[in-house]
Parts: structure tokens; C-alpha cells; sequence
């Protein structure tokens, strides 16, 4: 139970850190947040706990794929909030918009016989 709090903790250590230093530098506290540590983080722990690298590849290579759906909310986002869009609403709309190709990514990724 505490090396579960330790994990949580810092990741929100992390998150935290980012969100600071974005108040100060946008551009530095988007580097931050673009960087992969909660997947590092991740992998680290994983090995940690099981060893298993076979899990590992699978978790890298599904994440690239989960990534690919979220890109767009990065772009939309920022569009509604300069148009007039309230940031509630806008966050809204994009994090439905993440959901719908998160979905369009599952359904055109079986297709293809890739799976999770």
C-alpha cells in the first residue's frame, strides 16, 4: 500500500511541477507535459513489480496508439477557447472528441487485426 502511495505521489509531484512552471513559461510547461514521464514512470514500475518484458512491449505499443487519438484535442482546444468558446464547454468538446477517435482508433486498429 505505501509503494502504491509513493507511485501516486509522484506522479502528482510531476503534474503539479508542470502545471507551476506553466504559469510562469507556456512554452516550457508544454515541453514538460509532451515529455513521456508518467509512461517511464510506468514501464519503471511495471518492470519493477513483474519483470515481464513481453507486458512492457505490449504497454509501449499500445500507448503509441492511444497517443495518436489525443493529438487532435491539442489543436481543437486551443481553437473554441480563441473563438469564444467558454473553457469549460471547450474542454468538454475536445475531451468528446478524444473519446470518439479513441474509439475510431479501437474499431480501425481491429480491423487491421492489431489488438490489445
Amino acid at each position: 500500500m505505501l509503494y502504491l502511495a509513493a507511485k501516486a505521489l509522484l506522479s502528482g509531484i510531476i503534474i503539479a511541477i508542470a502545471s507551476e512552471i506553466a504559469k510562469r513559461s507556456p512554452a516550457l510547461g508544454a515541453l514538460i507535459l509532451s515529455l513521456p514521464l508518467i509512461s517511464i514512470l510506468a514501464f519503471i514500475w511495471l518492470w519493477r513489480e513483474t519483470s515481464d518484458a513481453e507486458g512492457i512491449a505490449a504497454l509501449s505499443q499500445s500507448t503509441f496508439w492511444f497517443v495518436l487519438p489525443t493529438l487532435p484535442m491539442f489543436l481543437v482546444l486551443p481553437a473554441l477557447i480563441r473563438n469564444g468558446a467558454g473553457f469549460w464547454p471547450a474542454l468538454g468538446l475536445s475531451c468528446l472528441l478524444t473519446v470518439l477517435l479513441y474509439a475510431a482508433m479501437v474499431w480501425t486498429l481491429g480491423r487491421f487485426g492489431v489488438s490489445f
